[in-house]
């Protein structure tokens, strides 16, 4: 039997969507039904997250074009973060502006300095509807912007440019994972 407290143990490992697929590039739909099926896919979420060896994951990261993600994340003073946004919307980047590495579970083993702000705050919804507000600072708050950017349709090579960008794509074309369905570089 699994147990229902931590975060995915009943949820279902779900194949990873790799960079090019159309669902990573396409903003996703709001979640209007706060039923039994948003609660599997964030359990799915998590499952398929943690299966990874990741910090966090978007709904069309497993295929679902559905404005969600979760998060296991833990910020510069090494404070642990747990939980999911439903409909997020960014309402605060601010600080300071730093490059730090940046990776992503829909380009394994690839990584990119990458600017981002050190201080975010995403309000949105729980499973249940509930109005959520989450802050974070340092690597948390790189991470709420990161799976916030997913929503949008981005991902993280579509803030660099010139020889980085290049050689994040360079790097991302010759990997073994971009013949996989689903991968377009």
């Amino acid at each position: 039997m699994r147990n229902r407290s931590i975060p995915g143990s009943s949820g279902r490992v779900r194949a990873m969507r790799m960079l090019g697929d159309p669902v990573l590039h396409a903003p996703c739909a709001p979640v209007t039904d706060f039923g039994p099926a948003l609660a599997g896919l964030i359990e799915d979420l998590f499952a398929t997250m943690y299966a990874a060896r990741g910090v966090g994951l978007a709904a069309n990261q497993i295929g679902v074009p559905l404005r969600v993600f979760v998060y296991d994340c833990p910020d510069d003073e090494d404070v642990r973060h747990l939980g999911h946004v439903v409909n997020p919307r960014p309402v605060v980047t601010d600080g300071i502006a730093l490059s730090g590495p940046e990776g992503c579970l829909s380009l394994p083993g690839i990584e990119a300095g990458t600017e981002r702000a050190d201080r975010a705050v995403v309000e949105g919804f729980t499973r249940e509807g509930e109005p959520v507000r989450v802050e974070g600072t340092g690597f948390f708050a790189r991470c709420l912007q990161h799976e916030s950017d997913h929503l949008e349709g981005l991902v993280y090579p579509d803030r660099l440019a010139g020889r980085r960008r290049a050689q994040v794509l360079r790097t991302a074309a010759r990997a073994p994972w971009a013949g996989e369905p689903g991968a377009y570089v």
